[in-house]
């Protein structure tokens, strides 16, 4: 006879906090969000932490080094995808390490030979007016010249015109070379009044750009999560196929941690692929894995030797694993049980393993409950598509702007490496997620410091200073249907005319 759960599968939305007393000092100022996510021992403290509790999903449409890039500045980590090849993941994780604050490596690129039709389109789809001018269109070719907004008038020049007459030619440009420094590019932009300054290398290739309007966001970054070399942390996914050779080329790379990417954590696969990165790196190398969602499952991944495990399965915007295969759980009911199997397994063997809720989180509070249920970070896909950093494209969907967002169980992403059963691989014949649009909101800097604003709020509102206070005073109740809605703004006429 099978195995029945008598109790409901909950999602974040049937959730809400008590409040606690509130002391004086406790004020969003005073919190920290500080958190460990690898494991320790009992006494010790963990290797990696994260300034802030957010992490970017191991997906195509959000992760690459772009991404990485802004979240580590903000306190996050991101894992790149895997869901391609070998060396062009590693090759993200590089660019990531070298990055300089305030470097930017341009995605804006053209040749002479492209027209002003290709700098217009060029311009709607990715939003930068500034445009570099290289031999091949690359972002590391030769720099032939530059094309701001300044060069060309929409109405008086022709829309076939070729870039090369009317960019401005190298020949007129001011540049940096490759030891300047971000003080002194920034002295460049402003003796010379500029808005964009190329950086090139002796052979005039083409390596960063530095703009004028990153000024103030690079000077101060108090939050920015970097390594000892000072260089920016960064994650990556791997898969349960290729491992052995993948993990050896991030390493190299100088990834700071793994992540097994698998819609179902709970395999022997897995557990081989944790396993092999253990008995080859030792504790060197950080790798996480998951997802699963009840205590068993988070016991074969501690077992097998995860740094962290990673909960949820069929609660992500994109997901749709539950309803082509009935499997799955409530995101918060799965939370709550694999934190009560963590706090055992703390408790027996003295080795704290970091959670980390994946999947099932619309809103901003919904972060908060996930913390609160003792989650040490999220992870969040849908979350971070939206901004000007992740890695689809930008449209406007009739009135508004978009984002494409699309699952890694998608047709699109051809990830098969993620959902299969073993076997001789290759795609599945159905789809476990959709392709999508998620409404476009800007930079994810703002956005970022907007959700944690919210999160530091709630905290004080539970009495909470920090996430590991926060996990043990936090007081969570069910919510009725119609408490829910209540909630909300409810039997009033909005000033937009709406009825609520």
């Amino acid at each position: 006879m099978a195995y029945y759960c008598n109790e409901p599968s909950r999602t974040f939305r049937e959730y809400m906090l008590i409040p606690n007393l509130t002391a004086r000092d406790c004020i969003a100022e005073n919190v920290e969000l500080r958190t460990p996510v690898v494991r320790f021992r009992k006494g010790e403290a963990s290797s990696l932490n994260l300034n802030i509790p957010l992490s970017s999903a191991v997906m195509q449409s959000v992760s690459n080094d772009r991404l990485a890039i802004a979240l580590a500045r903000s306190g996050g980590i991101s894992f790149i995808y895997q869901s391609q090849p070998i060396e062009e993941q590693a090759e993200m994780v590089r660019r990531v390490k070298k990055h300089k604050a305030g470097f930017v490596v341009s995605d804006s690129n053209l040749t002479p030979k492209h027209t002003l039709a290709d700098v217009l389109a060029l311009k709607e789809k990715t939003g930068h007016s500034s445009i570099a001018i290289t031999a091949d269109g690359s972002p590391s070719g030769r720099l032939l010249g530059i094309v701001t907004s300044r060069d060309y008038r929409p109405s008086r020049t022709p829309v076939d015109a070729k870039v090369e007459e009317f960019m401005t030619p190298f020949s007129q440009m001011v540049c940096g070379g490759e030891t300047t420094t971000l003080e002194e590019a920034n002295d460049l932009l402003w003796g010379h009044k500029l808005n964009c300054l190329p950086i090139v290398d002796e052979a005039q290739r083409l390596l960063y750009l530095v703009f004028r309007k990153d000024y103030d966001a690079h000077k101060d970054n108090p939050q920015e999560l970097v390594d000892a070399k000072k260089r920016l942390v960064v994650g990556a996914g791997i898969n349960t196929r290729d491992y052995r050779e993948r993990v050896p080329a991030l390493v190299e790379a100088g990834v700071d941690m793994l992540c097994v990417d698998s819609s179902d954590g709970f395999t022997e696969w897995q557990g081989d692929t944790i396993r092999f990165v253990k008995e080859e790196y030792g504790d060197s190398v950080k790798v996480g894995g998951g997802n699963v969602v009840d205590r068993e499952g988070f016991l074969f991944l501690a077992e097998s030797g995860a740094d962290f495990v990673k909960i949820g399965i069929g609660g992500g915007s994109i997901c749709i694993t539950s309803e082509e295969k009935g499997i799955g759980r409530g995101q918060a009911t799965a939370v709550i049980e694999v934190d009560r199997a963590r706090d055992e397994y703390y408790d027996k063997m003295g080795v704290y393993i970091p959670l980390c809720s994946d999947g099932g989180l619309v809103y901003d509070y919904h972060i908060a409950l996930a913390l609160a249920m003792g989650a040490d970070f999220v992870m969040m896909g849908r979350y971070f598509a939206r901004f000007d950093e992740s890695p689809s494209q930008r449209l406007k969907l009739g009135s508004s702007y978009v984002k494409e967002y699309w699952g890694e169980g998608s047709n699109r992403a051809r990830n098969w490496q993620r959902y299969d059963l073993g076997g001789k691989g290759g795609v599945l014949p159905f789809e476990e997620g959709v392709d999508a649009y998620v409404p476009y909101a800007g930079g994810l800097a703002e956005n970022v410091r907007t959700t944690l604003s919210k999160i530091k709020a709630v905290m004080c509102n539970c009495g909470a200073r920090s996430l590991q206070e926060y996990h043990g005073k936090a007081r969570l109740t069910l919510v009725s249907e119609l408490s829910f809605r209540e909630a909300g703004a409810h039997d009033v006429i909005l000033r937009g005319g709406e009825n609520t």
